[in-house]
């Protein structure tokens, strides 16, 4: 019944194919290349730039400087070791602190 619609459909698929023009590949990775571009100068690079800063702040902690723990907890620093940072947090107590959880040097007088 509607075998007259089928033939014609075969006839008009078989020239569009063969003619189509190949796209440069530097072209069709073009999108690809400035998604990473953006990523990297929004997200990659400010990333590395305060994870320096950060790096830098805990390799210069002195004696006496007060610092807030990753884990929530403000001291003043009364002991620097290589890796670890004793720290007291009240009047006789006293923590020992991994190095890399310090998180941030607080400033004399604020309370955060």
């Amino acid at each position: 019944m509607f075998g007259f619609l089928v033939s014609n459909s075969w006839a008009q698929s078989g020239g569009g194919a063969a003619s189509a023009p190949a796209l440069n590949p530097i072209v069709s990775f073009m999108p690809f290349i400035l998604i990473f571009i953006v990523f990297y100068f929004l997200l990659i690079k400010p990333q590395q730039k305060k994870a320096k800063e950060r790096q830098a702040m805990v390799e210069a902690l002195k004696k006496g400087d007060k610092v807030i723990t990753s884990g929530g907890l403000i001291g003043t620093i009364t002991n620097l070791g290589p890796k670890i940072i004793t720290i007291q947090i009240a009047e006789g107590v006293r923590v020992k602190v991994i190095r890399a959880n310090i998180e941030e040097l607080k400033e004399d007088g604020t309370d955060k």
